[in-house]
């Protein structure tokens, strides 16, 4: 019985799982830190939102213990914000009930080594939800 080079195929075995994990390793490391920036970058985009006051509404004593929001204008914040950011990133939500606002953003992950060995596929969609408050005190 010839058993040469038996070992040689465990080692290529090996070596080509080894491979595949280091791919799915790098791949999630780039989803996570994506998740990160954009949680930061909604966090930003809540406080700009949450300091667009109505001065109208504020200069004629209708604030109460909160600064009125003015919704256009922190619609707008929010849009201002995330451009100057750069990034490729999609605004899914502005909401603003009383005092607080609360932001959704939404980015594409592209998994290069995932995706170039499926060929199909073409990455995964991260999304961060953010709220602020603006009380006056």
């Amino acid at each position: 019985m010839r058993e040469r080079g038996q070992i040689t195929l465990l080692v290529i075995g090996f070596a080509m799982i080894l491979l595949s994990l280091v791919a799915v390793v790098i791949d999630a490391s780039q989803v996570v830190l994506l998740r990160r920036s954009l949680s930061s970058l909604a966090d930003g985009a809540a406080l700009t939102a949450a300091q667009s006051v109505a001065e109208d509404a504020l200069y004629s004593g209708r604030g109460g213990e909160s600064l009125p929001l003015d919704e256009t204008e922190a619609r707008r914040a929010v849009v201002r914000y995330v451009q100057l950011s750069g990034l490729p990133v999609r605004v899914l939500e502005v909401g603003i009930a009383g005092d607080r606002v609360s932001v959704a953003l939404s980015a594409q992950a592209d998994l290069p080594l995932v995706g170039s060995v499926t060929g199909s596929f073409d990455g995964t969609t991260v999304v961060a939800r953010a709220s602020a408050r603006s009380p006056i005190g």
